[in-house]
């Protein structure tokens, strides 16, 4: 059998120094300009008055506040244009007007924004150290607002530690129905730095709870409430307090009556 002889592989040709050097040069150029060419259109588009934000498209809940008071509110703090505007900045820009609790942000091509708005819900009155004008909302935060604008004279206030109004407001849910029930509505709720809870009711009558579980707490006041018309009907007078903080049994003072001792 005749074998051909294959022809030898040529050796690659390197080129010579200078020229690799030329086309290293040249392509370091090229990625220069490239880049330079991305941050001038860049920078066209952060400054370009066509992308400059011209209105905001508000939606959600309004019933506390106008479009206008909101514009004016919000529009003053936001910063950059369509392009360049930070999200996160205008979403707090718009939260920071009073009775907005959230607000979502997002971009409309090309020089517009969308603002869908949640209101707060006031649900207490929070009476704070400080005694500023705060309320505690539906989710148990507390937020500042003029009082004077709530429409609900019949809100509970709270008093408590600082970052306690989530698990009093949750503890005023359960009671209200059970006070409610016996015709003694709960117009203050509070809880000490201890943990003890206590109430004054809309007749400025005052219950001493005491500490305890949830159901601890509940099982006391409804024994209490269950049993005390029993009390006010054998001595005729209204509740002025009561100590429930017993094991067993409460203590009660109506007024006008006094309690006498023999010796």
């Amino acid at each position: 059998m005749l074998r051909i002889p294959r022809p030898p592989v040529a050796a690659p040709l390197e080129l010579p120094l200078d020229v690799r050097l030329t086309n290293g040069v040249a392509n370091a150029v090229f990625w220069l300009a490239a880049v330079a060419i991305a941050a001038a259109a860049l920078l066209w588009l952060t400054r370009a008055p066509v992308f400059r934000i011209r209105a905001i498209e508000l939606g959600g809940e309004l019933t506390r506040n106008s479009v206008s008071t909101i514009r004016a509110n919000a529009m003053p703090r936001l910063e950059g244009n369509f392009f360049s505007l930070n999200l996160k900045k205008a979403r707090a820009a718009f939260e920071s007007v009073p009775w907005v609790r959230r607000a979502v942000v997002r971009r409309v091509w090309p020089n517009r924004i969308a603002v869908v708005l949640q209101e707060q819900r006031a649900a207490a009155l929070w009476d704070g150290s400080d005694r500023s004008d705060r309320l505690v909302n539906s989710y148990g935060e507390v937020f500042e607002a003029n009082v004077g604008d709530v429409e609900d004279d019949k809100l509970p206030s709270f008093d408590g530690p600082e970052g306690s109004a989530a698990a009093m407001l949750a503890m005023y849910r359960q009671l209200q129905p059970l006070f409610d029930a016996a015709d003694h509505p709960i117009a203050t709720l509070r809880l000490s730095t201890r943990g003890s809870w206590s109430v004054e009711l809309d007749d400025e009558a005052k219950v001493e709870i005491g500490r305890g579980s949830d159901a601890e707490v509940l099982a006391r006041c409804a024994r209490f409430l269950r049993t005390l018309p029993r009390v006010v009907t054998r001595y005729n007078a209204p509740l002025e307090s009561a100590d429930l903080r017993y094991p067993d049994a409460y203590a009660v003072r109506l007024r006008g009556v006094t309690t006498k001792t023999s010796n």
